[in-house]
């Protein structure tokens, strides 16, 4: 190499030497800081556009997690609602059998026509006010109510990933059964009704009461199966997310072994490059010793 006091060739490639380690260094500090492999699009964009893709999808996940569990909650609690109703039809369905036996007494049919009368009262009302985060669940006219039409749960990060659960027909058809059960169901009267008030009415009223429990019983069962369907998406969910999440850490995550060992490579690098350069800014004095 020659001898020149206006080029220091071993002081440039030094410096160079110190820049690019001195880069490294920096990058080292802050993958440690951040706990992140990628903190810029520069540190690895193919990386960086894969791993905005699967955050996405996690997060997407994440929330149709909670839109199943909401959706659970909403079917339970009308099932809960069709579970009690069911109790009252069996009552009344005990009620119209004793006031259809000839050895009840008319003053016992007045009786039980009494209860009748307020167990039909409570079917009207947990129609009309069984609610879910203050929308109506049911309704005696089949409309205006949730489940009065189709309802769509969003169940995945994707528009395709839905739940239709269509249940108006059969809602509809109960409100029909449920009409024909009592006066006080539809009317909410005080007036006392005749449904089970003779021997015949009591005897018709059996079959009626039949057919509700069977209307009740197809609900009952749309929800349970959709329940049971959902509880298992949720699970599902759960595994896609956990395993989208480890694969985007695979890519954003700071290996911290890997990064601690190259920042205390990198900054001997620096420490020996910086008393390199001290050298290298002698070499011209050598020079002068040419001259005398």
């Amino acid at each position: 190499m020659a001898l020149s006091i206006h080029t220091n060739y071993s002081s440039l490639i030094t410096q160079t030497n110190l820049s690019k380690t001195n880069n490294a260094l920096g990058t080292n500090q802050q993958r440690l800081g951040t706990g992140l492999r990628i903190n810029s699009a520069a540190d690895d964009a193919a990386g960086l556009q894969i791993a905005t893709r699967l955050s996405a999808q996690a997060r997407g996940m994440d929330v149709a997690m909670r839109n199943t569990s909401d959706a659970v909650s909403m079917l339970q609690t009308a099932e809960g609602a069709f579970n009690e109703m069911t109790d009252i039809v069996q009552r009344m369905k005990d009620l119209a059998t004793q006031a259809a036996n000839g050895t009840t007494a008319q003053a016992d049919r007045d009786a039980l026509q009494a209860e009748y009368d307020e167990l039909g009262k409570e079917l009207s009302n947990i129609m009309d006010n069984t609610t879910y985060a203050g929308a109506k669940l049911f309704g005696k006219t089949g409309t205006g109510n949730k489940f009065g039409a189709a309802v769509d749960f969003q169940i995945g990060s994707t528009a395709a990933e839905k739940l239709t659960l269509d249940v108006s027909a059969k809602s509809s058809a109960l409100g029909t059964s449920f009409s024909g059960l009592s006066t006080q169901y539809t009317t909410a009267s005080t007036t006392p009704g005749t449904e089970i008030a003779t021997q015949t009415a009591a005897n018709g009223k059996i079959t009626t009461l039949n057919t509700a429990l069977d209307d009740i019983g197809k609900l009952r069962a749309a929800f349970g199966a959709n329940i049971n369907r959902l509880n298992h998406t949720a699970n599902n969910l759960g595994n896609m997310k956990d395993n989208t999440e480890m694969a985007k850490g695979r890519i954003m995550d700071a290996d911290f072994a890997k990064e601690s060992a190259n920042m205390t490579k990198n900054s001997m690098l620096m420490q020996s490059g910086i008393s390199m350069l001290k050298q290298a800014g002698q070499m011209p004095g050598m020079v002068m010793s040419l001259l005398g």
